[in-house]
């Protein structure tokens, strides 16, 4: 296990290192513009890295991960068009036919799909039947995009996923399903040494950003575990509503401005400066207290989701107390500039 985690590691470190200088040869850099406020052409190269990472482990450890060489397909292929997206800016529709027809791939060779949604609403179990082909393609497009909008601050998506895929092994161990558990501490493995470039750990220059490419990756990543988790197996070990406490500060930061976006009469997919890190920053909060404080509200929200699940509370109480979370977050958003305004004049 160690040496294992060790090579892991080491493959995900020497490939970043690689591909930053075949990324500056080719391009796939970042530059700042007017969103986008970092110093000099950083190299896109997280999610190439950590691609090549999984791929390379389950190659050789195949029985760990059910379906693994479609999974290894897969992200190779969200890899490419993230890629291509970070130096060509792909047209999102081309990447959401992309994404629904890899969910497609992933339901009929897989076999994973959302089944049923448990007791979620309070009126029984809900068995979804064929309405669960569609609903899991929404799933699995809304997951990859939640982290990819997520993605806006050094660290922040590299942490985020590591509280995602460490509360769901947790929650794996606990279950009694070891690979699928040492699974997720592969890739938090595999994540670390992005995380310690992304952050500067070896100066400035050596600096390396995550791309469409790792975004998607991971995304994909977790709504295929969750999957695995929640639908597979005569006693599933995550009921589906944990699932979304797991990954909630993506998913409602993506939910809550696409509702804005359109209200005002924009593309819901159109780039703004309005995400949950974005108000942290205008609040007077430096990038790393940001990331902090970002980190802080997932572990908490996925604290309340184990909890949930080892003391078995009511799936539909979860779920409603999931979705007041989400409407108190809407509604501070709508009028967060009121709210910052008045801090501030109350600080001076």
């Amino acid at each position: 296990m160690v040496i294992d985690l060790f090579f892991v590691f080491l493959t995900s470190f020497a490939t970043l290192f690689l591909l930053r200088k075949v990324a500056k040869m080719v391009g796939l850099v970042d530059k700042p513009n007017e969103r986008k406020m970092h110093e000099g052409a950083v190299p896109l190269v997280g999610g190439l890295s950590i691609c090549i990472t999984l791929a390379q482990y389950l190659y050789y450890s195949q029985h760990v991960l059910l379906h693994s060489e479609l999974y290894i397909y897969c992200i190779s292929i969200l890899a490419l068009v993230g890629a291509l997206d970070d130096k060509y800016d792909v047209s999102f529709k081309f990447r959401l036919v992309i994404q629904g027809g890899l969910s497609i791939a992933m339901i009929y060779y897989a076999g994973l799909e959302l089944h049923t949604l448990g007791n979620m609403f309070g009126f029984g179990k809900l068995d979804l039947g064929t309405l669960g082909y569609v609903i899991t393609v929404f799933a699995v497009i809304g997951a990859i995009n939640a982290f990819n909008m997520v993605d806006g601050i050094d660290g922040l998506l590299g942490f985020l996923s590591i509280v995602t895929f460490g509360s769901l092994g947790l929650m794996l161990t606990i279950d009694g399903q070891p690979d699928l558990a040492y699974f997720c501490i592969i890739i938090i493995v595999a994540i670390i040494p992005y995380i310690l470039l992304n952050l500067g750990a070896f100066g400035k220059k050596k600096k390396v950003f995550m791309g469409d490419a790792g975004s998607m990756l991971i995304g994909f990543t977790v709504i295929w575990m969750l999957l695995l988790a929640s639908q597979n197996g005569t006693r599933p070990p995550l009921r589906p509503v944990t699932a979304l406490w797991f990954i909630a500060v993506p998913l409602m930061d993506m939910a809550a401005i696409m509702i804005r976006r359109v209200r005002r009469g924009d593309s819901p997919f159109k780039p703004d400066r309005e995400h949950l890190h974005h108000i942290f920053q205008r609040l007077g909060f430096n990038s790393n207290q940001t990331l902090v404080a970002i980190c802080s509200i997932a572990i908490l929200y996925s604290t309340v989701g184990i909890l949930g699940e080892v003391y078995d509370v009511p799936e539909y109480i979860m779920f409603w107390g999931f979705i007041a979370c989400f409407c108190i977050y809407a509604v501070l958003l709508s009028y967060v500039w009121r709210i910052t305004a008045f801090l501030r004049k109350q600080a001076s």
